[in-house]
C-alpha cells in the first residue's frame, strides 16, 4: 500500500528526524507507528544518521503491530526487521540476525540488555508507549537507563503521557534526557514543582502541585515535545459516551454498604474481608460487577445484574458486533459462562474480530489496551467492568475510536451499578483527563 502521509504525519516524521531526543505524544489513531518507521527508513538509507534501531512495546504490538505496518507499506519494503519474542532462543535468534530494526516486548528488556550476550548496538531506540515507563524503580526502566548514555537517537511515543498525573513525567523524561529538563532525582523534581498533599505524620502519600507548577514543567519539556489530538487533525467518528445503570436490590445493598463500613461480610457461609483502603476499593468493584473473591480465593456470587444488562445489549445489537472489557477473572468466566463469547488475546483472533467472524468479542484492558488496530471488526465497546487507569481505559477505546474506523458513530457504553463504587471510578476518570488534555493542550504541535 502507497503511504500518502498528512500534512501532521509530514511533520511528526520531520520532528523525528531533526530532534535526536524526542517525545512524541500522539492521539490514539493517528498513525504513530508508520511515522515512526517512515523516520527510522529515512534516518538509516537517506541521511544515514543511525545504523540500527531497536523499538521497545507492549507484547502483543511488538509481536503483531509493527511487522504489520512495516509489512503493509510500499515505501517500507526495503527495511529489514526481527521480533525479540517468545523463548529465549527464538529471541536470541532474532538478535543475532542483525535487522535494520530490532522489535522486542518491553517485559524482555531487562534479558536483552543483561542477559542475551549480544552486544547492545543500538544507536536509536523507540519507545512505543512511553507511559509504561513512568516508574522509576521498575526493572524495565532501570535496564534502559543503563544504556542511555550509548543511545544516540531516542523517541518517546505515547497518548496518555501523564494518566495518572504530572509525577509521572519525571521518569519518562529521564529516560529521554537523562534529567536534564525535570532534574536528575525524582526528590529534586518534588521539591521543585510539588507540595506534600495527602499524609499521615512523616508519611506522604501523595503530593499536589505548586502554584503554576504546570506550566512551569509544560515549558520545561517544550523543546523536545510535540503533541497532537486526533479530533483536530482527522475527521474523527462520532463519539458517544452512555451509562446503562443497574439497581441492587434492597438486600444486596446492605450487603454492600456492610462491606463498605465494616471491612468485612459474610456471604453465603464464606468471608469477605478487606485489610485496607485499597483492599476495599477492589472488593467494591468487584461487587458492583456482581461476584466476588472469598478470602480463601472462591468465587462467591453476588448478583446477575450487569449479566442481565449486557444480554439486554447484545440482544439490542442484532448481531452487530460489540467488543467487552471486562477487568476480574470472575467477570470473564461469568460472561463466557452465559454468552457465547470470545476472547481476543491471539494474533488469529484479532484477524477474525477485524473480518467480522467474532459477534461478541472479550479483551481485557491490560493486555489489549495498548496498540491492537480493532477497528474494522466493530464500533461498539461496552464497559462490563471499569479500571481505575485513565491510561488503560483510554487507549481500550481507542481500539475502536480511532483513524480507519468505517462507522460515523463509535459508542462507549458502561454497565454501571448505580450508587456504588462505579461511580466514583467514573468520576475519577475524566478528573484525571482534565490534566493529561491540559499537558497535551501545552506543547501541542503548531504546524506551519
Amino acid at each position: 500500500m502507497n503511504f500518502k502521509p498528512h500534512d501532521y504525519q509530514k511533520y511528526a516524521i520531520d520532528y523525528i528526524e531533526t530532534h535526536p531526543i524526542a517525545a512524541v505524544l500522539l492521539d490514539m489513531g493517528l498513525g504513530k507507528t508508520v511515522i515512526s518507521l517512515t523516520a527510522v527508513f529515512d534516518l538509516l538509507f537517506d541521511s544515514f544518521l543511525v545504523h540500527r534501531v531497536l523499538v521497545v512495546a507492549p507484547l502483543r504490538v511488538a509481536r503483531d503491530t509493527w511487522p504489520a505496518e512495516i509489512k503493509k507499506w510500499k515505501h517500507l519494503s526495503g527495511l529489514t526487521y526481527a521480533v525479540a519474542v517468545g523463548t529465549a532462543r527464538e529471541r536470541k535468534a532474532a538478535l543475532l540476525q542483525g535487522a535494520d530494526v530490532t522489535i522486542v516486548n518491553r517485559e524482555n528488556l531487562g534479558w536483552l540488555i543483561d542477559s542475551s550476550g549480544v552486544p547492545f548496538d543500538y544507536d536509536m531506540v523507540i519507545v512505543d508507549e512511553l507511559s509504561s515507563f513512568k516508574n522509576h524503580k521498575s526493572k524495565r526502566f532501570k535496564a534502559l537507563m543503563k544504556v542511555r548514555p550509548f543511545i544516540k537517537r531516542i523517541v518517546g511515543l505515547t497518548g496518555t503521557p501523564s494518566s495518572n498525573g504530572l509525577m509521572d513525567l519525571w521518569a519518562e523524561f529521564k529516560l529521554l534526557d537523562q534529567g536534564k529538563r525535570l532534574g536528575r532525582f525524582i526528590s529534586q523534581y518534588r521539591l521543585n514543582y510539588f507540595v506534600p498533599d495527602k499524609r499521615n505524620g512523616e508519611i506522604i502519600y501523595s503530593y499536589k502541585p505548586l502554584p503554576g507548577a504546570e506550566d512551569a514543567i509544560y515549558q520545561q519539556i517544550s523543546d523536545i515535545t510535540i503533541s497532537m489530538k486526533s479530533s483536530d487533525h482527522l475527521k474523527m467518528p462520532e463519539l458517544i459516551s452512555t451509562e446503562y445503570d443497574v439497581l441492587l436490590s434492597e438486600d444486596e445493598r446492605k450487603r454492600y454498604e456492610e462491606l463498605k463500613s465494616e471491612l468485612a461480610l459474610q456471604l453465603h457461609g464464606d468471608e469477605i474481608t478487606a485489610a485496607n483502603a485499597a483492599t476495599l476499593t477492589g472488593k467494591l468493584a468487584q461487587l458492583s460487577n456482581g461476584a466476588v473473591y472469598s478470602d480463601d480465593g472462591k468465587i462467591i456470587e453476588f448478583h446477575n445484574r450487569k449479566l442481565d444488562a449486557l444480554e439486554d445489549i447484545i440482544e439490542a445489537a442484532n448481531g452487530k458486533p460489540l467488543l467487552i472489557a471486562y477487568w476480574f477473572r470472575h467477570d470473564l468466566e461469568r460472561i463466557r459462562k452465559r454468552f457465547d463469547v470470545r476472547e481476543i488475546k491471539s494474533s488469529k483472533d484479532i484477524t477474525d474480530w477485524n473480518a467480522g467472524q467474532i459477534p461478541v468479542g472479550l479483551i481485557h484492558p491490560a493486555s489489549a489496551g495498548h496498540g491492537l488496530n480493532l477497528q474494522d471488526g466493530g464500533s461498539t465497546i461496552v464497559w462490563f467492568g471499569l479500571t481505575w487507569s485513565l491510561e488503560l481505559y483510554q487507549q481500550t477505546n481507542a481500539r475502536l475510536w480511532r483513524q480507519g474506523q468505517k462507522s460515523r458513530t463509535v459508542v462507549i457504553q458502561h454497565i454501571v451499578t448505580a450508587d456504588t463504587i462505579d461511580g466514583q471510578i467514573l468520576n475519577a476518570l475524566r478528573r484525571k483527563d482534565k490534566t493529561q488534555s491540559a499537558l497535551i493542550d501545552a506543547v501541542k504541535a503548531v504546524m506551519r
